[in-house]
């Protein structure tokens, strides 16, 4: 290929491809358009949905990721006019991710879809689940239906946590998983077609992921590590 005397920095080759000085590329072609880093300020306490406990109570043992079986939850949505979303979730030790198809971005779908897991995991739930961080979203505002067990009446499966507002860095990790799940449900497509299979295959597909922050296993591996450890102590 060409050689060049002259080097320049990523964030430059990233501006000239903004600014179209090269034909053939495009902010399409890459895997993350990358953006200006952004200052972060100190967030006042603001309302977040009813009896929700703000993140500034979340133990620093979750914060550090020094634990297993703490969430970040959230919703990747489909094009306008399509009620269709994907409720995903991402462990924040493991990286492992649950990816579920849901009929429309409600209250009422994100604690079906809680209470299906909790059925899936039986008695190990709330050791695999013991917290889950959110945003202030409507479909989340039902803190006391997702943390209260449909298995054991009176109990609680999990504990909630909301970010600030518009605060999406305050969870990381789904924010990393969601640009993932975005390769294969793009931005601005509809979500119609979108089937329980699909879905089941990018979860998949992320979970199966090598990634150099665990010596190139998967989080699928991590994860299971981490099910027999907990499987074993009971």
């Amino acid at each position: 290929g060409l050689k060049f005397n002259t080097t320049i920095s990523v964030n430059t080759l990233y501006s000239y491809i903004e600014k179209g000085v090269f034909l053939r590329i495009t902010n399409k072609d890459l895997p993350v358009k990358g953006s200006r880093k952004r200052e972060y300020r100190h967030t006042k306490a603001q309302s977040r949905a009813p009896k929700g406990e703000s993140i500034e109570k979340r133990p620093e043992e979750i914060n550090s990721r020094e634990t297993f079986g703490h969430w970040e939850m959230d919703c990747v949505e489909s094009a306008k006019g399509c009620t269709t979303t994907l409720l995903v979730l991402t462990e924040r030790l493991s990286r492992r991710e649950i990816t579920r198809r849901m009929e429309a971005k409600k209250a009422e779908n994100v604690v079906a879809e809680l209470d299906a897991l909790e059925k899936r995991y039986g008695e190990l739930f709330p050791l695999i689940f013991k917290s889950i961080t959110v945003d202030n979203g409507s479909e989340f505002a039902n803190c006391e239906g997702m943390e209260r067990s449909s298995l054991r009446e009176g109990e609680k499966r999990t504990k909630l946590y909301y970010c600030h507002p518009y605060s999406a860095y305050e969870r990381g990790s789904n924010e990393n998983q969601n640009k993932l799940v975005r390769r294969h449900a793009p931005k601005g497509s509809s979500f119609e077609d979108m089937t329980d299979e699909r879905a089941d295959y990018i979860e998949g597909w992320m979970n199966d992921y090598p990634r150099k922050m665990f010596n190139w296993h998967t989080p699928e591996e991590v994860f299971q590590a981490e099910i027999k450890a907990l499987s074993g102590a009971l």
